[in-house]
């Protein structure tokens, strides 16, 4: 059985017993989470929402909460001295556990 949930602006293909990476969720680690905003099921047969399955949900633990690899970002103007600018980014996450898929 395996689902696409809708979190953090992405769509993730998920399945029972899988570790799933997710923007950083207001939660403390242990918690259970639901995520409701299920787009597709399929376990016996296949359910496709409008934009939702009514009653579907994915079960999941907070496994940790974490910051992603620094990624550099170099901006610069070329045959210009003065305008070049570096920045680092670290996205947090969120680890989560599925525990079970319903719907």
């Amino acid at each position: 059985m395996y689902a696409v949930v809708e979190t953090g602006g992405k769509q993730l293909l998920v399945k029972e017993g899988q570790e799933i990476y997710v923007e950083k969720l207001e939660a403390e680690v242990g918690d259970k989470i639901t995520l409701d905003k299920v787009v597709f099921v399929s376990n016996e047969g296949t359910k496709i929402g409008t934009p939702y399955v009514d009653g579907a949900k994915v079960n999941c633990t907070v496994a940790k909460h974490g910051k992603e690899k620094k990624i550099i970002i170099f901006k610069y103007k070329a045959k210009k001295g003065s305008t070049r600018h570096k920045q680092g980014h670290r996205q947090p996450y969120t680890k989560l556990t599925v525990e079970s898929i319903e719907g």
